[in-house]
């Protein structure tokens, strides 16, 4: 670590940020789509129709019975085909990301939804609402309140698995790192900038999570 180069991290800042701004977009774009995929799947495993429900539990087990790099190899090569033409490698992943955390998040507005007591629903239907009504403004609204928290501390699993975007060459935060630890070669300095700022923005969220779960609790 002597020889340990500061000047080279500095320099590359722009470029650096310009790869963290693909990540963050990726981040929140996926977990926007796979919140509200997630839901739907929920109301879907929820549904007294067995056939939609089924099939909606075979794609959650299915999907998340996969590793994550399988997924985005499959959408990468499998999107274009179905769409008959390139669409990018941000794109795909984007579309895999989105896919593939809508399994994880409907578990977790699943187990949210069934933490509201059965009473709110009964309540609302004798209110005269239907049933979507009842979900839209009965409960939703308190099962979001109650796994707040979970969907933010997934988020930040989400923000950290982005990195594999690097297999297929989409240059997210790691793969502009690598660019410059490979063209200066300055691996050390690079890989260490990258570590320090996941660790940095992670250990927020944690916090963030943490002050979430206290204020709830109150």
């Amino acid at each position: 670590m002597g020889d340990f180069d500061f000047d080279v991290i500095i320099t590359a800042i722009p470029f650096l940020l310009s790869g963290l701004k693909v990540t963050l977009i990726l981040t929140v774009t996926a977990i926007i789509g796979g919140v509200i995929g997630g839901t739907l799947l929920a109301l879907a495993r929820l549904s007294s129709f067995k056939p939609l429900s089924y099939l909606a539990g075979g794609y959650v087990n299915f999907l998340r019975s996969m590793p994550l790099i399988l997924v985005i190899f499959w959408f990468y090569f499998l999107v274009p085909l179905i769409v008959g033409r390139p669409i990018g490698g941000f794109y795909s992943v984007l579309i895999a990301f989105v896919m593939f955390e809508s399994a994880y998040y409907c578990e977790i507005i699943r187990a949210g939804i069934q933490s509201v007591s059965k009473g709110q629903a009964m309540a609302g239907k004798a209110l005269g609402l239907t049933y979507a009504q009842s979900m839209q403004f009965v409960v939703l609204p308190q099962a979001f309140h109650n796994m707040v928290p979970v969907l933010l501390t997934q988020g930040i699993v989400l923000f950290q698995d982005t990195s594999l975007v690097y297999v297929v060459g989409v240059h997210d935060f790691l793969v502009s790192a690598d660019i410059i630890a490979n063209r200066d070669n300055r691996l050390i300095e690079m890989y260490m900038a990258v570590a320090v700022v996941y660790f940095l923005m992670c250990t927020m969220g944690s916090l963030a999570v943490r002050i979430l779960q206290k204020r709830l609790a109150t």
